[in-house]
Formats: C-alpha cells, structure tokens, sequence
C-alpha cells in the first residue's frame, strides 16, 4: 500500500448487529493475512439505510455485509443485483464499486454448499429428496443451492403454510409444500434435511419436529450455530446420519467478500473455527 493510499473499510449492517460473529471473523483474516483494513459492526435503522449507503463509500469503505432488517431492502438500492440475490430475494454482500455503483449478491447459498461438501464429503444432493424446516431467507438460499445441485425433489415444511406456498411459486415444481404438523414424515428417504429456522437457538423456542422417520443415511445440517450442537443435531446423531452445524456457513459465506474487499482469498479450516468461537 502506498503513502496516501486509502485503507479499506468494510463492515456488517444490521439492527439489531451487536450479536454478529463477522467481526471476529474478519479481524481474524486481516490479521492472519497481514492485511491492511477493517472490519466494523453498524447498527443501522431502517430508516437511516439508504443515506447510509451513500456515505459510507465516501468514508473509505469497499463493501458490506448485510443483515436483518436490511437484506431486503438493499435490493431496491443496489446499482447491480445478481441472478441468484434476486432469486432469493435478499443479499448479505455489498461491494462499493470504484465507479461508484452498489453491487448487490448473495452468498448464503454457496456458503451453505461448500459447508456441506467440506463436512459431509460423501454427501450427493441429486441422489434424493432434500427435505427444509422453515421458508424465511435463509430457506431461499438453500432451496436455490439445492436445486442447482440437482436435487430431484425438495420438500418444505413452515408454521405458516402461505410462506411455504410461496417458495413452490417462486421456485417451481421441485418444491413440495407439507404441512408443518407432518413435517417429521416428509423425512422419510430424504438424503439432505435442513432446519433453516431458529428453533432450537438459545433464547428461542425448542425445536421438536419428531426424527422418527429420519434416515441414518441422511446428511443433516442446523444453520442455527449458538448452540454449535443443538438437540435438532444431537437427535440426528444418535439416530446416525452425518451432522453440520452451522457455523461453517457462516465462514463460508464470508469469504467471497473478503476476497473483493481486502484482495485474498481466505481459508476456511479449523483455526479460522477456533477464531470464531473465541478459542
């Protein structure tokens, strides 16, 4: 970097934000690359989003992570949006281009994959029907990550039947909609299960969707990570299938940003785990 060149600043928005793991993440990747920048949490309100989108690129920052109640409404103020951020109808990633455009994409969906392939190495999405608790944001994503992976049939069950309804519209006919009382019996000889909701997370409500019809066989991912071993994947263990928490979808979905604001290419491993976890 030279005399007078600007360090480059990036952060996560969000409100609440205060919670948010990326900050420890990323400082960690500075560091562990020796890289000039920095890493900030914002509490941004609603109200306030859309002037802070103007100014903060003026301040020195290259991008942003993005997260509830923002990931929406950054569509409607994104220069650029991608194909599958507008599929799912949200991004977590902004760069602040030097043309002074606001690229907007997703990459919860490849986060969630690339947590899965480095975890579950046998897992094979087009062998069998996935099956996903929840249709919120999260769910989106992986719906979307599923279908290019060539899951032949996704089954999705959600407390409100609407919201479910809508994922089979948005994204066809591999999405089948069961109700969220027979949501234990959609997992019969599903290959991928994923609880995409926030049953089961400290603070929240217990998660007590029934594993009876469960497959040993399964690979089960809980994209809930505080607890990092929820009773969702305790309960999948005992009955034998392969289990990832998600904490790793959390890193994974990390490092594409990274890699566009601060200029490498980061390692998702067990040290990077540890950073995170505060170990």
């Amino acid at each position: 970097m030279t005399e007078g060149e600007r360090i480059p600043l990036a952060g996560v928005i969000g409100s609440p934000v205060a919670h948010s793991r990326s900050p420890l993440l990323h400082g960690y990747w500075l560091r562990r690359y020796g890289l000039k920048g920095a890493y900030i949490p914002m509490d941004i309100a609603q109200a306030d989003l859309a002037e802070a989108l103007q100014c903060l690129p003026k301040l020195g920052f290259v991008g942003l992570n993005v997260t509830i109640p923002h990931k929406e409404s950054v569509l409607k103020l994104a220069d650029i949006v991608t194909d599958r951020a507008a599929l799912i109808g949200a991004a977590n990633t902004l760069i602040f281009r030097q043309d002074g455009k606001i690229h907007a994409d997703n990459t919860d969906g490849s986060g969630f994959i690339a947590n899965l392939r480095q975890n579950a190495p046998m897992w094979a999405p087009a062998s069998g029907p996935a099956a996903v608790l929840g249709a919120g944001g999260a769910a989106r994503a992986v719906i979307a990550a599923l279908i290019e992976m060539g899951a032949p049939e996704i089954r999705v069950a959600n407390r409100t039947r609407a919201r479910a309804e809508a994922l089979r519209s948005d994204f066809g006919a591999k999405v089948m909609v069961h109700e969220w009382v027979q949501a234990g019996a959609m997992l019969e000889d599903c290959v991928t299960v994923v609880n995409t909701t926030s049953l089961g997370m400290t603070g929240k409500p217990a998660f007590k969707v029934p594993l009876t019809d469960l497959s040993p066989k399964a690979v089960v991912s809980d994209l809930v990570y505080t607890p990092l071993r929820t009773d969702f994947l305790e309960e999948a263990a005992r009955i034998g299938a392969t289990t990832v928490d998600g904490l790793g979808m959390l890193l994974h979905q990390a490092a594409p940003g990274f890699e566009r604001w601060f200029g490498a290419r980061p390692e998702v491993d067990e040290a990077t785990r540890q950073a995170v976890l505060g170990a």
